[in-house]
């Protein structure tokens, strides 16, 4: 079976156009990783109909646990729940639970713009909003979340511990790191080659350094910490062996 992967879509024009800064990367890394996790891909789009359209029915139709931060309000640059929707087939309509909840919030100042928010895609599972009681709301494995961060890093928290209490550990345990100097990556590459061959599940980085002396490259090994130890050595014999000077990070 698949481990699904961990992935985040940032939605906000806002962002693209450098009137705000995006916060939720760095947090959901944090916070992943404080669980053994890792963040494996992240999508950063505009309140583009279309584009958040496809870029959920994409997703959607895998496996993976998603972060959708932002365009869940009332306003009309707000997408994200009707492409939710459309991504899914569905359409949206007054969930009870969200209905309930800026209800109790708002009380009949609910009414006639916030309870908009309240329409969500059919099949939908609401995330309770401590702040101000406006849910998000999950779709499959995806779950979507303000862009506010006062309200969405506890949102998220939420759903980890609440669908995910058992995800820990799932990361590389160990990583180690050794530079090689003299070389470019065209040089070795016959070596690393042969490498992930061997290695299959050891993680292989390569970073070359640009500098106006001698090139030289970062080589890393994340994986199993018995094989990532197996394998550093293994690397390093096969340097000397061709005469490429390394000292380890």
């Amino acid at each position: 079976m698949n481990t699904p992967q961990l992935g985040s879509i940032i939605i906000g024009d806002e962002l693209l156009n450098g009137k705000r800064h995006d916060k939720h990367f760095s947090h959901l890394i944090e916070a992943l990783a404080k669980r053994g996790l890792e963040l494996a891909w992240c999508n950063i789009i505009g309140d583009n109909t279309s584009i958040i359209t496809k870029t959920l029915r994409y997703s959607l139709n895998s496996i993976d646990i998603v972060f959708c931060f932002g365009g869940i309000g009332a306003t009309p640059d707000d997408r994200t729940r009707h492409c939710a929707a459309e991504a899914i087939g569905v359409s949206l309509y007054p969930h009870p639970e969200a209905i309930a909840e800026i209800k109790a919030q708002y009380g009949e100042r609910a009414y006639p713009y916030r309870i908009r928010m309240a329409d969500l895609p059919q099949g939908s599972r609401i995330i309770p909003n401590p702040l101000n009681r406006v849910p998000g709301f999950s779709l499959k494995s995806h779950y979507f979340l303000p862009g506010f961060p006062e309200m969405a890093w506890p949102m998220m928290e939420w759903v980890l511990d609440t669908y995910y209490p058992n995800l820990q550990n799932l990361a590389p345990e160990a990583e180690q790191q050794l530079q090689v100097l003299g070389v470019g990556e065209s040089d070795l590459l016959p070596t690393l080659e042969d490498f992930v061959s061997r290695y299959p599940r050891i993680r292989l980085s390569c970073l070359p350094q640009i500098s106006t002396s001698k090139p030289a490259l970062e080589l890393g090994l994340r994986g199993n910490a018995q094989e990532v130890n197996q394998a550093m050595d293994e690397l390093k014999h096969n340097l000397d062996n061709i005469n490429i000077r390394w000292y380890s990070l």
